[in-house]
């Protein structure tokens, strides 16, 4: 029988290094199983970045040990990099992937949810009326709500749109037929999940308005008091950091069609 114990080899490292080589070379799955039982404190750790909005830490730690076992499959031994290294990245995106399609693009803040209710409601009455679709100034005034909160829940709808498997994307083609097809982020260090990405890009500042608007749903009045701007200040802020995110997506996936 094989040993698995690799003691004296060098370290850690060198054992996770061996059990990869056993695994790819040699085809052991005692040796890919015995790794991904040892990265499960890895797995706890980092599922454990994210406890607290609103997903089961257990569930959590599931995802991130799918992570690991994505990444041990997908090791390069030719790499000059530690497996627990090259890991990380890949576990945080399993987990980003998991909150980006289980939890951002469905939550919306009550409130927000409130004014979407009367801005569709509003747009098809004005429709009627006016022959036309409504502009935003016409909407704000129909939901007697500001312009700039009516246009930022409308932009905010548009950015957490999630999208159906039967959409068209093609002659006889819908999105549930890409999905599977192709997905050359697995197994890589550098899978990222395109949302978690475009926050990087926005200054700690923009990140404190938006979670303040849209995960503790503070109005901007409240916001412009902690963050010490005005209410017209918080608006722009939101508006602008709405757009820096849709164009950092929409240049990040046209990136990674490319590669």
């Amino acid at each position: 029988m094989t040993d698995l114990s690799i003691a004296g080899t060098g370290g850690r490292a060198d054992r996770e290094r061996e059990l990869l080589r056993r695994y790819h070379e040699n085809g052991d799955t005692r040796a890919r199983d015995l790794l991904a039982e040892e990265m499960v404190p890895l797995a706890r750790a980092l599922a454990a970045r994210y406890g607290g909005r609103g997903e089961p830490l257990d569930d959590l730690v599931q995802v991130a040990c799918v992570g690991i076992m994505k990444a041990i499959k997908g090791f390069d031994l030719s790499r000059e990099v530690r497996f627990s290294s090259y890991a990380t990245p890949t576990v945080l995106g399993e987990i980003k992937r998991h909150f980006r399609d289980k939890t951002w693009a469905m939550r919306v803040p009550r409130g927000m949810q409130e004014l979407q209710i009367q801005i569709a409601k509003a747009r098809d009455e004005l429709t009627t009326e006016l022959g036309r679709s409504p502009t935003v100034q016409e909407l704000a005034g129909k939901v007697d709500q500001p312009f700039e909160e009516v246009l930022i829940t409308i932009q905010s709808q548009e950015a957490r749109r999630t999208r159906s498997l039967d959409e068209p994307t093609g002659e006889d083609v819908t999105l549930a037929d890409s999905i599977g097809v192709r997905d050359p982020e697995i197994g890589r260090a550098e899978m990222r999940v395109l949302l978690d990405d475009a926050f990087q890009t926005l200054s700690e500042r923009d990140r404190e308005v938006l979670r303040l608007r849209f995960t503790e749903d503070l109005t901007q009045t409240q916001i412009s008091e902690l963050v010490g701007v005005s209410q017209m200040q918080v608006s722009r802020i939101i508006r602008q950091a709405l757009r820096t995110l849709r164009e950092d997506i929409d240049r990040t996936g046209r990136r990674t069609d490319v590669a």
